[in-house]
């Protein structure tokens, strides 16, 4: 049985605020008959997270560069099949931040890197185990060895191993994977006719799309199925492939400020959180939730 233990928590929040957004009911609203759903959502998530973890460093990352992204710079269409929240989910993103702050856990955001580069810098700057809270396969690429990727919907936790045995390669691998495959969530273009097996078949046997590329006539004599064919899709897609792969991987380098890396886990602001509620409208259960007291 795996043993499960970290020191920090890094929560990809902008996935949960979606997921709630999309799961429960606009009927679920506050003052003025205004939606807040993803709130409701949002915020019981974050709470029975915080309740079962004890980890003394907790950030939650926030998606502010939905398309302003560095990586929009060199491809314009990435991201471009995804619509941009509604106002109605808009409206309730900074209130999950505000709350997220005053239940004692540090936000970061910016409008340049994306969640998943803020998240991965953290990681990496950690001398100690991660627990990465996300249903983003993508986040695996920046596990090491002691770190787990938790599905908290999925109630799964995966550490290094099962996130080999679930795409075939390790989590060093993913980011060539996902510039093998594509990943039509983020519109990264990929390989034509290259699905997943394939690909984790390729980098079985090559170590990454630098060695794939470098070594097409190793690729034709692989004795992978179609191996001819798969040497000449990688040659007439050589340069889409880097861009997958420049698309796929995870800043972590980003110089963020000390206080930005200051991300101890601190006790609730009760009076922000009673505040906050006020405003909102927000019902007796979620105050409840929140252990604030019915206004």
């Amino acid at each position: 049985m795996v043993q499960y233990t970290s020191a920090m928590l890094l929560v990809d929040a902008s996935v949960y605020i979606f997921r709630a957004f999309h799961s429960l009911p606009s009927s679920l609203t506050g003052r003025d008959e205004q939606p807040l759903n993803a709130v409701y959502g949002y915020t019981t998530f974050l709470v029975q997270l915080l309740a079962a973890d004890d980890d003394p460093q907790v950030a939650a990352a926030f998606d502010e560069s939905l398309t302003s992204s560095f990586r929009n710079q060199f491809f314009a269409d990435y991201k471009a099949n995804r619509e941009l929240p509604p106002a109605a989910l808009e409206a309730q993103i900074g209130a999950c931040r505000e709350i997220t702050e005053a239940l004692g856990v540090a936000t970061l955001s910016s409008p340049v890197y994306e969640a998943d580069d803020l998240i991965g810098t953290l990681a990496k700057d950690s001398d100690t185990p991660v627990t990465i809270v996300t249903s983003d396969k993508d986040l695996a690429q920046i596990m090491g060895p002691d770190d787990i990727l938790w599905d908290y919907a999925r109630e799964t936790r995966y550490h290094c191993a099962a996130i080999e045995a679930k795409f075939g390669v390790p989590p060093a691998r993913i980011a060539d994977y996902l510039a093998l495959v594509g990943d039509t969530v983020d519109n990264i273009p990929g390989v034509p006719g290259i699905g997943a097996k394939t690909a984790a078949s390729l980098l079985q046997q090559f170590n990454g799309i630098d060695a794939l590329l470098g070594d097409l006539d190793g690729v034709a004599a692989s004795g992978l199925r179609g191996a001819k064919s798969l040497a000449a899709k990688l040659e007439a897609h050589a340069e889409q492939v880097r861009l997958s792969y420049r698309l796929a991987t995870i800043v972590t380098d980003i110089d963020l400020a000390g206080e930005q890396r200051d991300i101890r886990r601190r006790a609730p602001d009760h009076e922000k959180l009673s505040s906050i509620c006020d405003r909102l409208g927000v019902g007796e259960r979620l105050r409840k939730r929140l252990g604030v007291a019915t206004s």
